[in-house]
């Protein structure tokens, strides 16, 4: 059996893949018409918001939730509202409740920035890069380009003060400028970057689809970026991946479940209060209940969660004695168990990186011990 983890974090489908773009590489965008064909259209009730934040909060002394789609903008903002009318009334004294969203960012406007700021948000927006590389991949559902819309997204959280990170999606466009695309995105003062590598299926070839990008052009993408992010001597930008490696140096330990030991972290909840492992397999296998037929504790519990939370200690054994197994503990399922291979399919690219990068993470790992690390908690090490 499962056990509960000392902090819950959900990951929430109000809208489950309903979107108002047509990005090409969407993993998520047909989840919807897959699981649900009998509904055209996706939209949490307030009953399951109720159930979800209800029993969430009732489990953990520190809860995050994390609203993602789709595009999660689409339900409205009355919705939030509603959510954080919950999460006061079920909130007891000295919990500790995290909200995030992730955004394509082309609906928020000044209603919006207003509520997510009030209601301290924490914002993730995805762009991939300067205009010719964001609106290859990332238009509209009449084929126009996004790019204008999201920077006015932007410049609305920004007016209001909105904390937010910039979610890149490397393709076969932009993986391959990686200086160019890190000083585009520095350049417009943003300071907190995630990059996420592209690697699909093609549905009609079974081989991968085009805007997939290989083992060695991620790995030269994080040597190349790595090299950017460490020319100041001390980092001044917070890049997720390069972050979380580096306390996994001082701590033994990264926060994100790519480089972690084990998976199942956070959960995924969708519209309907479906349960699922993880937003990556979403579909019948790792189906693990729906809270409002069972206690969301039970789910938790379950032995099929147990299971998935074993997956990547047993595909780690694959990897022998490689030295660089520690950090990145055999990167993410999906790009491994969910493309039927037997060890990451981005594993020379992360031996790639990890030689380039060993001598400088440990003078990193050394700066941090001697000036940070004493009495902090935070995750954030250097910004």
């Amino acid at each position: 059996m499962g056990q509960i983890p000392n902090i819950i974090s959900v990951l929430v489908k109000p809208v489950s893949s309903d979107c108002n773009l047509r990005c090409d590489y969407c993993f998520y965008s047909s989840k919807a018409a897959e699981l649900y064909p009998e509904t055209r259209v996706h939209r949490m009730s307030l009953k399951v918001l109720r159930e979800l934040i209800a029993q969430s909060m009732a489990l953990s002394a520190e809860v995050s939730f994390c609203w993602q789609g789709g595009e999660p903008t689409l339900i409205g903002l009355d919705f939030y509202r509603k959510a954080v009318e919950y999460q006061r009334l079920f909130k007891v004294p000295g919990q500790i409740v995290h909200n995030s969203l992730q955004t394509n960012g082309t609906l928020i406007d000044e209603r919006w920035a207003k509520f997510l700021a009030n209601h301290d948000f924490l914002v993730g927006v995805s762009l991939d890069g300067p205009p010719e590389m964001h609106d290859y991949y990332r238009k509209d559902r009449f084929g126009n380009p996004s790019y204008g819309a999201v920077m006015r997204g932007i410049e609305w959280l920004k007016r209001f003060n909105v904390k937010f990170n910039i979610l890149v999606l490397l393709n076969n466009r932009n993986v391959r400028r990686p200086r160019e695309l890190y000083r585009f995105l520095t350049g417009q003062g943003f300071r907190y970057l995630q990059f996420i590598p592209c690697v699909e299926r093609d549905p009609k070839t079974g081989g991968l689809a085009e805007y997939s990008i290989t083992p060695e052009e991620y790995g030269r993408f994080l040597c190349e970026v790595f090299d950017e992010w460490t020319a100041p001597g001390v980092p001044e930008v917070y890049v997720r991946d390069f972050d979380d490696i580096l306390i996994s140096y001082v701590t033994g330990e990264s926060p994100s479940c790519v480089f972690s030991r084990q998976c199942g972290k956070y959960i995924v909840v969708e519209f309907n209060g479906d349960v699922y492992v993880c937003d990556f397999f979403v579909e019948p296998r790792w189906f693990l209940g729906n809270l409002t037929d069972q206690p969301l504790e039970e789910i938790l519990m379950s032995r099929r969660l147990a299971e998935f939370r074993t997956m990547k200690s047993k595909l780690a054994e694959n990897c022998g004695d490689c030295r660089w197994l520690q950090y990145c503990n055999a990167g993410c399922l999906k790009h491994s168990i969910q493309l039927g291979l037997d060890r990451s399919y981005f594993c020379q690219a992360y031996k790639m990186f990890f030689q380039h990068s060993h001598q400088k993470f440990l003078r990193l790992k050394n700066l941090v011990e001697k000036k940070f690390m004493r009495n902090t908690t935070t995750k954030k090490i250097f910004t």
